[in-house]
């Protein structure tokens, strides 16, 4: 059996930075080996400059969405782009088809080799099919009015049928945009599964809930909802339905923009109650776009929050790269350290989407694939870093 061998002036392992005379092995099929000393490794090592790291785990991306690249234009704020969303998608066949196959061409080529995808419909079906990346399907059910609710149900298991050989569960898309019925119809499906949430995007999302203010009704008006039946819970959205993920193996938060203090305690008392994990997508390259905010990255650090990456889609973003991501990251808070960041760019990601056992670390057995991060400053990530894909 032939091996691979890979060093670098930095190893990342996904939870620990080696320096430059670690070697890290792989057979012909990518499968780590071992990591040794550099003196144990023998011949054949390949030197690079820079940072070895597992491939990346994108954990919040709609690639059906690909095709709307530049569509809808920046700081538009969240009731807005909704509505732009939902009015301006829809295209041939043919054009999204072709925008999703290079939207994951990007994706390979920025060092991503999973991805937790949002699905509406079954139209990236064959191109997951291919194998390329690893998914794992989020088919999103939405509907506010409760009569539809059987409807949206049953449209959601239809496309979780079609995507049959792809590990995939039925979740909601956000609090504001789910009624109680379909609540009812979809909870049972989050027992011992993978769950995903768009959480507390914008302040109105809060305001809706706590009081029945801030710009959602005009969203409901622009869409032509009648709202008359809704009444506020009195307390933030998560809390409102967190109660409803309590069978769930793991939720994903994604944006968490307006997510408090007390909303995290919420959930780190409800996880422990519930032997559930609990994970915190940021997306701050879609935050910026849509609305020009930041998720409170410090405030989820202090408190131990499982942090994971995503990119959003190309309706709200420039790229599909974490790595712009994290480069985004360190530009608004610099004293966070590329391990750190890059942990929740790999090893997280993974453990976030239970791919964890084959992904996300050079753990022996693992296939994480092996990326190179080069132009670092210091042993850091830099703006002028950049990625390229080895295994």
């Amino acid at each position: 059996m032939s091996y691979q061998k890979f060093r670098a002036d930095f190893l990342f392992t996904g939870t620990e930075m080696l320096g430059s005379h670690h070697v890290v092995i792989t057979n012909e099929q990518g499968i780590i080996q071992s990591i040794v000393p550099e003196e144990e490794a023998g011949e054949g090592v390949h030197y690079f400059e820079g940072l070895l790291s597992p491939g990346f785990i994108n954990t919040h991306c709609h690639l059906e969405l690909s095709h709307m690249r530049g569509l809808i234009p920046e700081h538009t704020g969240l009731v807005d782009f909704v509505f732009n969303v939902v009015t301006q998608r829809h295209q041939t066949n043919e054009e999204i088809v072709e925008a999703i196959a290079r939207a994951e061409d990007e994706m390979l080529t920025n060092g991503i080799v999973a991805v937790g995808d949002i699905c509406n419909n079954a139209i990236t079906n064959q191109q997951k099919r291919k194998g390329r990346l690893r998914y794992y399907n989020f088919i999103e059910t939405m509907g506010w009015l409760p009569f539809i609710a059987q409807q949206r149900f049953e449209t959601a298991q239809k496309v979780r049928d079609i995507f049959s050989e792809i590990p995939s569960a039925i979740v909601p898309h956000a609090p504001y945009s789910v009624s109680q019925e379909l609540w009812h119809l979809i909870e049972p499906g989050f027992s011992n599964s993978v769950i995903s949430m768009h959480n507390q995007e914008t302040a109105d999302e809060n305001a809706f809930f706590l009081n029945g203010g801030g710009d959602f009704k005009r969203m409901y008006q622009l869409m032509k909802l009648d709202n008359s039946f809704f009444q506020p819970s009195g307390k933030t959205s998560l809390q409102t339905v967190a109660k409803h993920f309590v069978t769930a193996k793991n939720v994903l938060l994604v944006h968490n923009v307006f997510t408090t203090e007390e909303d995290i305690q919420f959930i780190s008392n409800q996880s422990k109650q519930y032997d559930q994990q609990f994970f915190y997508c940021f997306c701050v390259n879609a935050n910026t776009y849509i609305q020009n905010a930041t998720p409170p990255i410090e405030l989820m650090r202090r408190s131990r929050c499982n942090i994971t990456l995503g990119t959003d889609s190309l309706a709200s973003n420039w790229s599909l790269s974490l790595l712009d991501e994290i480069k985004a990251i360190r530009l608004k808070f610099p004293n966070i350290p590329t391990q750190e960041l890059l942990q929740w760019a790999t090893h997280n990601g993974a453990v976030a989407l239970s791919l964890h056992e084959e992904l996300g670390s050079f753990s022996v057995g693992k296939k994480p694939g092996v990326i190179l991060i080069s132009s670092l400053e210091k042993g850091e990530i830099s703006p002028s870093s950049s990625v390229k894909r080895l295994l």
